[in-house]
């Protein structure tokens, strides 16, 4: 099938694929392994992975997706007919799938606080307690996951340009407003220079083969790819439009997302002596107990929360188009039935997880709760095996002309610029990814 969505402009492209790489790793986890594993030494260190192989793994998914102008499992059947690459594609609808069960239990959590934000129903300094109570609620997490698949169906079912790119459009922007808003009330605040030093100062004794690899791991993990995302939102990309200079905005975006989140974050809890923390714990414990002492605390709280429904919804968007794309092959008529069928498979494959720490908290699948093996799934095991084959299926099945023709448009990119990328692609990328696998899975 002709593929007949587009975006706008490359802008539209940009906002889109960076609203899919920056989702909730970025702001509840990412600061803080940073503060605690070197700081300013981590960072950079997390900088030259993204450069050497985050990037590189995104130019790939961009240059099968664009070059073949199909969703993710066609772009594969184009590329590699009568093989079994194609199975690459299959792999990243399947993980997006998984993801979204549970990724949408989270932002039903999200929309939960932010409406009990809204109402005046979030009052200390028991945050501990409610958190609890709302996660335990089966009928409350249930019903929150659906209505944050009834806005991320809604949005995918208008389709390329009306849905995802223009949510994109205010959500970004609206996202990196408030983050701005927010980082300039932190670093007013008392002490605020404790947070920066505790986020930012550089530390090489930290530096341990812990923090090494989740900065290896990092480097292609926030930038969204493995799952074949870039695959299909690039294949709506213009033809006379710059891969690398794409790939370089998102790049830089997402580092300064996690920048971002740091700097309004570690102030503000230096500024009340708590003590820095990641995860759920963040955004719904400490963070509303910080808020709740500074001037105009609930508004605050109410931005940041918003903040982080826009970052989850535009990674939702993503992982719903994937799929969507992939059964639709460019029939637009089929897009909003697709949608609205897919979503509510993945919010009733998603109930368990919604369930997981409440009536079904007492089931579990090897030791852990059945949200967090659905994680482990996807994150240890699925997400490492597709970028390691788009690492592999890149320089091995595109014609070394498609490839620098791809990397060429509007870019400047010369010859040697291209050998240094399908180098680090074809060994630097897979090694990386090996050692990521074999260290999540518990065999480093």
């Amino acid at each position: 099938m002709k593929q007949t969505d587009q975006w706008t402009s490359r802008l539209g492209f940009i906002l889109a694929a960076a609203g899919s790489a920056i989702g909730l790793g970025a702001i509840w986890k990412f600061p803080y392994i940073v503060g605690t594993s070197g700081g300013g030494a981590f960072f950079l260190l997390f900088l030259i992975f993204t450069l050497a192989i985050g990037m590189p793994l995104l130019l790939g998914e961009f240059v099968i997706g664009r070059s073949t102008q199909k969703e993710a499992v066609s772009a594969y059947k184009v590329i590699a007919p009568g093989t079994l690459w194609h199975w690459v594609g299959r792999l990243g609808v399947v993980t997006c799938f998984l993801l979204l069960s549970f990724y949408s239990v989270v932002g039903g959590w999200i929309l939960t606080y932010l409406a009990k934000g809204i109402t005046g129903q979030i009052n200390g300094p028991a945050y501990d307690k409610l958190f609890s109570s709302i996660i335990g609620d089966p009928l409350g997490a249930v019903f929150a996951q659906l209505v944050f698949m009834v806005i991320t169906a809604w949005v995918v079912a208008r389709g390329v340009q009306s849905g995802i790119e223009s949510a994109n459009k205010y959500l970004m922007p609206g996202l990196f407003i408030l983050f701005v808003i927010l980082m300039i009330r932190s670093l007013t605040l008392d002490g605020a220079m404790e947070g920066v030093l505790f986020f930012l100062s550089p530390d090489f004794s930290r530096l341990n083969g812990d923090s090494i690899l989740y900065a290896l791991g990092q480097s292609f993990f926030a930038l969204s790819v493995g799952v074949s995302v870039m695959v299909t939102y690039s294949s709506y990309l213009a033809k006379n439009e710059s891969l690398v200079r794409s790939a370089g905005s998102i790049v830089g975006l997402n580092l300064l997302v996690s920048l971002f989140a740091g700097l309004a974050i570690f102030p503000a809890v230096f500024f009340l002596g708590m003590e820095p923390t990641a995860g759920p714990g963040l955004l719904f414990i400490v963070l509303p107990s910080v808020f709740e002492k500074i001037a105009l605390g609930s508004v605050f709280l109410w931005i940041f929360l918003a903040l982080f429904l826009f970052a989850t919804l535009t990674s939702a968007f993503s992982m719903l188009e994937i799929i969507v794309a992939s059964l639709a092959k460019g029939e637009e008529k089929q897009r909003k039935r697709l949608s609205w069928v897919i979503a509510l498979l993945i919010f009733i494959v998603g109930i368990p997880s919604a369930l997981s720490f409440g009536i079904w908290s007492e089931y579990t699948i090897f030791g852990k709760s059945i949200f967090d093996a659905f994680d482990f799934l996807v994150s240890n095991i699925l997400m490492p095996l597709g970028a390691l084959l788009i690492a592999v299926f890149v320089p091995l099945k595109m014609k070394r002309e498609t490839l620098l023709e791809e990397l060429k448009v509007k870019s400047g990119a010369g010859r040697k610029m291209f050998v240094l990328w399908l180098l680090l692609l074809k060994y630097l990328a897979p090694v990386a990814i090996l050692c990521v696998f074999l260290y999540m899975v518990g065999f480093m």
